[in-house]
């Protein structure tokens, strides 16, 4: 490490990539290491950081005012606390062996090269855009960062009809559906799989289908979008599958996303088999002593499986960066994995889920008990208590909780963290029916939902334990 004598003792930190993981390592490394001991150079590619991806959907929708209200910090507020933060520039390769980065400038093409001591890998993931004719059409958009945003926004300022078709029925995609019809927009959503969230078992995406019918949205399942067809403006003006057409003023892409790994695999490091960064619970590269990497370009360990999952969540990307700040700053911190929690809605509807899918047990070769209840989020008798359906797995024989899936009106989604807590202590679904939680009328009944499942579920397995 020659480079870094020539520089005095000061270590240099670069970080590629400045949201939710790289933002959050740099602030973090430096409340504990001052400017005299740590230089912290952070490149973006983009024109905004710190933003909240998650947001997007309803800065679209109207719900939240102004772009700026998604975005935690700026870059004047990162620069005054003495970190390097060059805008507009994108790190085109990584020089492992010599330590250090090649960076172009977006908009005057000029290269240059900037060595490190400690390299944070940020790079997030990018929406998957399918491989078909149209795709790239004006009137075609993904909402990843607030630049896609801000161009979806322009586009339904523009649009002279009103119909939007939804590509994909994930998170992002019943968001963006709900998005555009608080935008007094007509939207069809078009989904490849038998149901709408396949983050759900297909009995409970059942409801979410249903759900979304009854809120005027045009749901159309196992089809698969061959093309987007242009007007001749060479706008986007519908969306063809095999045996149909939708038109569409707008479409919206809400296929998911993929690690955004292209550097990091042309450097030769790690990756998992979805495509991520592979670390340690220190969330350092494998075998790279100087390199650290967190946010949506990382796998993580899933605790209920034992095996690696990419799960793009700014909560998880927020505590890889404190932990990988912690650790580039000097302190020791871990991130011990995570147990697959994710809530949505759509309108009034809610969705949640935690811990493994029946095809997620099979696959792992889990036997396993489901049971599912329909319960309400209030005492019967209460003022506005909503119907809720509970869906529970829990281990054959040993009854070890294993997953919870949710869908329900208020007070529905947050319940899910009951059963997140309980995963992750590894608790069986007879000690989930003596937790004390919380009662009174307006919150629950005296069983509470989850309560009511996890007994259903201790006796199934229980009458099965052979």
């Amino acid at each position: 490490m020659g480079m870094s004598r020539a520089r005095g003792t000061r270590e240099r930190l670069v970080v590629i990539g400045a949201d939710a993981a790289g933002m959050s390592a740099a602030s973090q490394a430096r409340r504990l290491r001052g400017p005299d001991e740590l230089e912290i150079v952070a490149f973006e590619r983009g024109h905004f950081t710190s933003f909240s991806a998650c947001g997007i959907p309803y800065w679209v929708g109207g719900q939240v005012a102004e772009r700026d209200q998604l975005i935690a910090r700026t870059p004047e507020e990162h620069r005054d606390r003495d970190i390097d933060l060059r805008m507009r520039t994108e790190v085109t390769e990584i020089d492992v062996a010599g330590g250090r980065v090649r960076a172009r400038d977006v908009d005057s093409g000029a290269e240059s090269w900037t060595s490190y001591d400690k390299l944070v890998i940020a790079t997030g993931a990018r929406p998957i855009r399918p491989d078909m004719p149209g795709v790239d059409a004006p009137g075609v958009h993904g909402v990843q960062t607030l630049d896609d945003g801000q161009a979806l926004l322009d586009t339904l300022t523009r649009a002279r009809g009103r119909r939007a078709v939804v590509v994909g029925a994930g998170y992002i995609g019943v968001e963006m559906a709900e998005a555009l019809i608080n935008r007094g927009y007509e939207v069809t959503v078009v989904n490849r799989g038998a149901e709408p969230m396949s983050t759900l078992d297909p009995d409970m995406g059942r409801l979410v289908h249903e759900a979304m019918e009854g809120l005027g949205i045009t749901m159309v399942n196992d089809a698969e979008v061959t093309e987007v067809l242009t007007g001749d403006d060479g706008r986007a003006r519908a969306v063809a599958t095999a045996d149909a057409e939708y038109p569409a003023d707008v479409v919206v892409l809400g296929i998911g996303v993929r690690p955004q790994t292209s550097l990091a695999a042309a450097a030769g490091l790690p990756l998992g088999e979805h495509g991520g960064l592979l670390t340690d619970r220190a969330m350092r590269v494998r075998g790279h002593e100087n390199i650290w990497s967190g946010g949506d370009c990382v796998e993580v360990l899933d605790l209920v499986s034992g095996q690696e999952r990419h799960i793009a969540l700014g909560t998880h990307a927020n505590k890889h960066g404190q932990v990988v700040g912690t650790n580039v700053g000097g302190g020791y911190a871990t991130f011990p994995g995570v147990v697959g929690t994710a809530v949505s809605k759509v309108c009034d509807l809610e969705i949640a889920r935690t811990g493994l899918r029946e095809k997620d047990a099979r696959r792992v070769g889990l036997r396993f008990e489901a049971v599912t209840v329909e319960s309400t989020s209030r005492a019967g008798y209460y003022p506005n208590a909503s119907p809720m359906t509970v869906k529970m797995l829990a281990e054959h024989r040993t009854g070890r909780l294993l997953g919870v899936q949710i869908v329900g009106r208020e007070g529905a989604a947050k319940r899910v963290d009951v059963a997140a807590v309980a995963l992750t202590a590894r608790m069986t679904v007879e000690q989930v029916t003596a937790l004390d939680l919380g009662y009174a009328p307006p919150f629950s009944p005296v069983w509470d939902p989850v309560l009511v499942a996890a007994r259903k579920a201790a006796k199934k397995v229980q009458d099965n334990a052979r």
